[in-house]
């Protein structure tokens, strides 16, 4: 793994907010970039519980030497409130997993995971257009990788959430971007699914209950997990139990990396370091 630059009175901050953190490992694979690129910069986890995300996100923002901040789960809807704009992307999403500092001081937001999520299939040889897809959990990254489905051609897709009103008001932000069928199911419907992604946090803990059952998929379907840790979630090892591929939740993630550079490229100037690049 590559050294990074001493952590000095020049150094740049990132961070990390959720709740829990311990499992996320953007950090991981952002901070060996920073340092492979020569970049006086560290990405810190930051543990924000519920109940005082508005504190830790204030504080955040206020610290002078902070040029981005990367949110991940429960948050990415509530971070739409510390923005002063987002992507037309994030619009449609209804959350962001990134927030950058400009240099006049407001702050963007926009979101990758769903963008990952697609280039994760495509590096994996899995071609989303015209497949009938089940999408089950529609929080922050489930919009995510429905609005990123949509652009790339799925035929149908199918959301499912024990929320069912949560599940109708992405259906009506993301159809639009559709020239499939975008329908909202009361009860889990697996039938004749070519792709099922479980987009819940089901499966982080191992007593948690399976998110749906792979039981009686077409021999072909594939079942993929947006959970980075553990790798093998409870449901993919069912499903591969049953002899289906499966889709870990880390392609998610690494396939999204570069989209975080580009993001943050601009940033680090505003925060009075011009020569550093992401």
């Amino acid at each position: 793994m590559p050294v990074g630059l001493p952590i000095s009175g020049n150094t740049i901050l990132f961070a990390l907010v959720g709740d829990p953190v311990r499992q996320a490992m953007l950090p991981t694979l952002f901070n060996p970039m920073l340092a492979e690129q020569g970049v006086d910069a560290v990405m810190l986890p930051v543990h924000a519980p519920q109940d005082r995300f508005d504190e830790v996100m204030r504080g955040l923002q206020a610290i002078g030497n902070v040029a981005g901040i990367a949110v991940t789960v429960p948050h990415k809807s509530s971070a739409l409130a510390y923005a002063d704009e987002i992507t037309p992307a994030a619009e449609a999403i209804g959350a962001i997993n990134a927030l950058r500092r400009n240099p006049d001081g407001t702050w963007t937001g926009d979101n990758f995971d769903g963008r990952g999520f697609v280039a994760g299939l495509a590096a994996s040889d899995i071609d989303p257009a015209g497949l009938t897809v089940t999408l089950v959990g529609t929080g922050g990254a489930g919009s995510a990788l429905a609005v990123a489905l949509l652009d790339a051609g799925v035929g149908t897709l199918r959301l499912y959430d024990r929320d069912t009103t949560k599940a109708t008001e992405v259906a009506a932000r993301v159809e639009q971007r559709s020239h499939g069928t975008v329908r909202v199911t009361d009860t889990l419907n697996l039938t004749g699914a070519d792709l099922v992604i479980n987009a819940t946090p089901l499966g982080m803990h191992v007593d948690d209950p399976l998110p749906f059952d792979p039981t009686g998929l077409e021999p072909h379907a594939v079942v993929a997990d947006i959970i980075m840790k553990p790798d093998q979630t409870p449901v993919m090892k069912r499903a591969r139990e049953l002899g289906y591929m499966v889709h870990p939740g880390l392609h998610m993630l690494t396939n999204q990396l570069d989209c975080y550079r580009k993001f943050f490229s601009n940033t680090l100037s505003a925060v009075g370091s011009s020569e550093n690049q992401v």
